[in-house]
């Protein structure tokens, strides 16, 4: 499973791009996505997922 962002919670900040250590999250439009074929959910690189634990809105990093 990967994860994705909600749009319309998205404040375009920024942090989860930089924090994603697949380089699975880019800005597309006019908010950040999640290419689901390179997400890894962090598995064996972090215990959490990165784009959910630095975004500054709960639940906008959710799985998809």
């Amino acid at each position: 499973m990967a994860f994705k962002i909600i749009a319309s919670q998205c404040t375009q900040c920024g942090a989860c791009e930089f924090e994603c250590p697949s380089g699975a999250i880019k800005f597309k439009g006019e908010s950040y996505v999640v290419e689901l074929q390179k997400c890894t959910e962090c598995e064996g690189a972090f215990d959490t997922q990165q784009c959910a634990s630095v975004c500054p809105v709960p639940n906008t990093c959710i799985p998809a």
